[in-house]
């Protein structure tokens, strides 16, 4: 067997120089030992992947690996260059690597085969149609125990000895075909078969992206085979060589071998979706460095990092030092454009590093990172960036300029074909918008990003992304751009802004009818029922443009207007109220009818429109409630001379009586309506004739109050004063709908007569005579005489509330009525027979006095005759044996029982205060005759008779005084007897009997029929 290899050679070295120095042999041994158990424990099939990578590229073919465990042995087949001397020499010394010239070797150290000594004392390598190579641990503990000097230190070591230091030449090994090395490894225990399926299982396509020269790796698993591939990864690689001036700077702490090699490179990788979008790392590719192959410096990003990070001793850790911090750099540099080549997707926040790493290398990448991402263009705009604005620098001016201007540069970039790119600081994000809402203001918010891009999401924060709120939005609409826009593109933007958010949209700007773009919906009109295509300018209302119309107004504030409800706005009430006094009033009129046409409003409806300034027929400019219709109900009532003025002719040809009418111009009279009127002269002003006489009626008529009373609804006819024909007005007034002003009104449960009722009934209005000055034709006969019958013509409805008197009650229930009465009576004017007189005085007796001023003349009688008599020399007799004593004066005469209250109604002295009733002459008492009793049964049983009786001096017939019966003559003791018995009215039939006692039969039984 021919040592192609030299093994014999290299032994002999070996072991000529552990002779020579046993330590030597000590520290070999103990280095494959802390290889082995240490930095290279776990790494098998990592050291034999990176062997297998290097070998296709020095071959310059594509690399395949294939390990099959069979029992208790692996194998690994790869493709490349075959095994040569120097490969076994370098696989036979440590820290020595043969590959330290080959641009682009993973194995670099010298070490990596070390790893094999973990689990195996007898590996094997052979190359197709070449000899091959072992190593064995047996072997080597034979030839160092027959080396003297070496028999302590193998004793001391437990005949434990460097497995791969001293080759022997090996018989050919069979290459699987496609393969060109094998590798043969029987595994030293059940643990190590154990340790091998682990790392075989645990092979992921992370290995492979660290090995790019390696393209796959297959696996068989007692049969079961899988194929190891990087497909499914988006891969940024960067690399370099040193310059001598660059090795000298960051390599000084490095050791020669590393030296010798001045390149770098690195590569991140990120596995992809279908869509080409990041996703999460594999759960068997372990969050770590990869330098190339796994170490064990964390680093917790959300993708694969393979760099030339020069390690520390142990191989598993990156060193510190100027190498690592340029390369920390280049990392970030490379991280940066990994992030920039990857689809624009809201899936790249999740790539976005937080600042936390779990090492001190992670944190620095980290770091590095993050100040590069908010300059890196990497987000999809739906707008160009914000232009860049440059401050004049003062401190670098060599004389100070204080007006320097300012330097805007707009940004250069344009929009590529999906749209701008733009970096997280000239970014924007909008909370919860839709893609609608976003694509409809895309033009105001600069670096927009689309729809899909979470604005909470933390990598937000980093990027530098502005969060713009929606209420941002809404104040970015503004400016020229804003006031171009059509109003059927603010429509659009309403259709698609958010329900839930009103707050934020309180300043949505809207566009008006008028050209203007106004902030707020609160407080604008959406015009609906015909009134879209009004011209309503002029009256300065906030009516949304009908194109920009849209419900989410009215959500926000604005409120859905008819032409009726935009004749009841404040707005419109002013311009109305200030019309008159208005430069050019006629734009205003033009819109205020336009809105009465279409509102179908009916006359008296809106009052408030008679102070609509129109131009009359006499071209002069009046308050539409002082125009009059020229065919006009009015126009043929009133005087020549008012103030009242014609509608012009062409307002007429225009809009026609019926809207001119509901504006306020006269057609029939002007009706003043109200609502919840205080009832005092303060409130109480609606510019009528004689308004507060009525409002001081009106108050005596009601009770003492603390606080004005209230009238819940008012009405009251207009210009009343004004008419000059009443037989025809009249008519007019007491027909509907004015009908209605003239019935009284309820205030504190006491009824008043209306304002109209009242003006009608003071005014010559019925035959050139006051209503209160008249009577219903046939009504109450006790008014007969005191009254006159009111004109034919208007019904007795209407006539009764004009105050047409109707029954002597009414009149005495009316305020004023009782005196208004007295006064008549006293008219010496007005007859008055005896029988209407007694009653008119029985109706006043029951009046309360205090209504009453005592009048200063009263109707009495006087000696038989009906008189008008000076209320001091009238009397009022209370009974009738004083008649005989006050015949001289003006009798006041009525039922005895009422003598009391008239008297009190009316200051006048009762008959009894003004004569004592004494009497003065002496009489014979005589027995009350016994047939009397069956007419009076409680007659008294004696009378006095007196043959001239005398009462103060005054001859009389009888008197009852002091309980006894004083009388002269038949005539007299029956009256006295009927008198004191309490039965006057059966005094003629006293007499009667007392005359013919016979005939007290016929009497009795006439006075049964009574």
């Amino acid at each position: 067997m021919t040592d192609t290899f030299g093994t014999d050679r290299m032994r002999a070295a070996v072991l000529s120089a552990w002779t020579a120095s046993p330590a030597r042999f000590r520290e070999d041994a103990n280095a494959e030992e802390d290889f082995a158990l240490g930095g290279y424990r776990d790494r098998l099939i990592v050291e034999l992947a990176q062997n297998a990578a290097d070998a296709a590229l020095r071959a310059g073919v594509p690399g395949v690996l294939r390990l099959t465990l069979r029992g208790d042995v692996l194998t690994a087949a790869n493709t490349g260059a075959p095994l040569d001397a120097t490969g076994v020499e370098g696989l036979s010394t440590l820290r020595v690597s043969g590959k330290r010239d080959e641009i682009g070797a993973a194995g670099r150290f010298g070490v990596g085969f070390a790893a094999v000594v973990s689990v195996c004392d007898e590996p094997a390598i052979g190359s197709r149609g070449g000899s091959s190579v072992r190593w064995s641990r047996a072997g080597t503990s034979e030839l160092v125990a027959d080396v003297p000097v070496l028999a302590g230190e193998l004793a001391d070591r437990a005949g434990h000895v460097p497995l791969l230091r001293l080759p022997f030449d090996a018989p050919p090994m069979e290459v699987p075909d496609g393969f060109d090395t094998i590798v043969r490894l029987p595994l030293r225990d059940a643990a190590a078969v154990d340790a091998v399926r682990v790392m075989l299982a645990e092979t992921s396509p992370a290995l492979l992206l660290g090995l790019p020269a390696l393209e796959a790796i297959e696996i068989d698993l007692d049969g079961a085979t899988r194929t190891v591939v990087a497909d499914g990864w988006h891969v940024v690689s960067e690399s370099g060589e040193f310059t001598p001036d660059e090795v000298a700077r960051l390599f000084a702490d490095r050791p020669t071998e590393e030296r010798a090699r001045p390149f770098w490179s690195l590569r991140w990788a990120v596995p992809v979706t279908g869509t080409g979008e990041p996703g999460p790392l594999p759960a068997a590719v372990p969050p770590v460095v990869h330098a190339p192959t796994p170490s064990d410096e964390p680093i917790d990003l959300p993708a694969l990092l393979i760099a030339s990070f020069p390690m520390a001793t142990d191989r598993r850790h990156v060193a510190k030092g100027p190498l690592t911090d340029f390369l920390v750099e280049r990392v970030a540099d490379a991280y940066v454009r990994l992030l920039g080549e990857l689809p624009r997707t809201s899936r790249l926040l999740d790539l976005v590093p937080s600042l936390m790493g779990k090492g001190e290398l992670d944190a620095r990448v980290r770091r590095a990172v993050l100040e590069r991402l908010p300059s890196a263009p990497l987000l999809p705009a739906l707008s160009a960036p914000a232009p860049a604005v440059h401050t004049p620098s003062f401190a670098e001016a060599e004389v100070y300029e204080p007006d320097a201007e300012w330097r805007v540069e707009h940004p250069a970039r344009e929009p590529e074909g999906d749209g701008w790119v733009v970096a997280g600081r000239e970014a924007a994000v909008v909370a919860g918008a839709t893609a609608e809402l976003l694509d409809t203001v895309a033009d105001f918010v600069p670096g927009l990003l689309p729809a899909g891009w979470p604005a909470r999401h933390p990598a937000m924060v980093a990027l530098g992304v502005r969060r713009v709120e929606l209420a941002d939005v809404v104040d970015l609409l503004s400016g020229e751009a804003v006031e171009a826009r059509e109003p059927s593109w603010w429509r659009s933007l309403y259709a698609v802004l958010p329900a839930d958010d009103p707050e934020s949209l309180g300043a949505l700007p809207v566009p008006l009818t008028d050209g203007r773009v106004v902030r707020g919906p609160r407080g604008t009109l959406i015009l609906t029922d015909g009134g879209a295509d009004l011209d309503l300018t002029p009256l300065g209302l906030r009516i949304v443009h009908p194109e920009a119309a849209h419900p989410a107004l009215l959500r926000l504030g604005a409120a859905e207007a008819t032409p009726r409800t935009v004749l009841e706005d404040p707005l419109t009430k002013a311009a109305v109220a200030q019309s008159l006094d208005s430069s050019d009033p006629e734009p205003v009129a033009r819109a205020v009818l336009s809105l009465v046409a279409a509102s179908g409003l009916v006359p008296g409806e809106a009052p408030w429109l008679a102070e609509l300034a129109l131009r009359g027929a006499d071209g002069e400019l009046y308050p539409a409630g002082e125009l009059m219709l020229a065919d006009g109900a009015l126009a043929g009532l009133l005087a020549a001379d008012t103030h009242l003025g014609v509608a012009a002719p062409e307002l007429e040809e225009t809009y026609g009586p019926r809207v001119l009418a509901a504006a306020g111009v006269l057609d029939g009279f002007a009706v003043a309506h109200d609502s919840d009127v205080l009832l005092d002269h303060d409130d109480c002003d609606h510019d009528l004739d004689g308004e507060a006489d009525w409002l001081d009626h009106v108050l005596d008529l009601l009770p003492d109050l603390a606080v004005p009373p209230v009238v819940a609804e008012f009405a009251a006819v207009r210009d009343l004063e004004l008419v000059a024909d009443w037989e025809a007005a009249l008519p007019l007034l007491t027909r509907p709908p004015l009908r209605a002003a003239l019935h009284p009104l309820r205030v504190e449960g006491v009824e008043v007569p209306s304002y109209t009722a009242w003006w009608l009934a003071h005014r010559p209005v019925l035959g050139g005579r006051k209503p209160l000055e008249l009577r219903l034709p046939g009504a109450d006969p006790l008014l007969q005489g005191l009254y006159a019958d009111a004109p034919a013509g208007l019904d007795e409805a209407a006539l009764s509330m004009l105050g047409v008197r109707t029954t002597l009650t009414d009149l005495l229930a009316a305020h004023g009525g009782p005196e208004e009465l007295l006064e008549l009576m006293a008219d010496p004017a007005i007859e008055v027979d005896r029988a209407q007189l007694r009653a008119l005085w029985i109706a006043l007796a029951a009046v309360d006095p205090a209504r009453v001023e005592p009048p200063a003349r009263v109707r009495a009688v006087l000696g038989g005759d009906i008189v008008v008599a000076a209320a001091e020399d009238a009397v009022v007799v209370e009974a009738p044996d004083l008649l005989q004593l006050v015949t001289d004066r003006p009798l006041v005469l009525a039922s005895y029982d009422l003598a009391e209250a008239l008297s009190e109604l009316l200051d006048l002295p009762l008959a009894g205060e003004l004569a004592t009733g004494e009497v003065t002459s002496q009489g014979e008492v005589r027995d009350v005759p016994p047939q009397v009793r069956s007419l009076l049964p409680t007659a008294p049983e004696t009378y006095v008779e007196h043959e001239k009786l005398l009462v103060d001096g005054v001859a009389c017939t009888w008197r009852f005084f002091e309980g006894a019966v004083h009388c002269t003559g038949v005539d007299g003791l029956a009256r006295g007897l009927a008198w004191a018995t309490g039965q006057w009215n059966d005094r003629l039939a006293v007499a009667a009997m007392l005359r013919d006692p016979e005939a007290v039969p016929l009497l009795l039984a006439e006075a049964d029929l009574s």
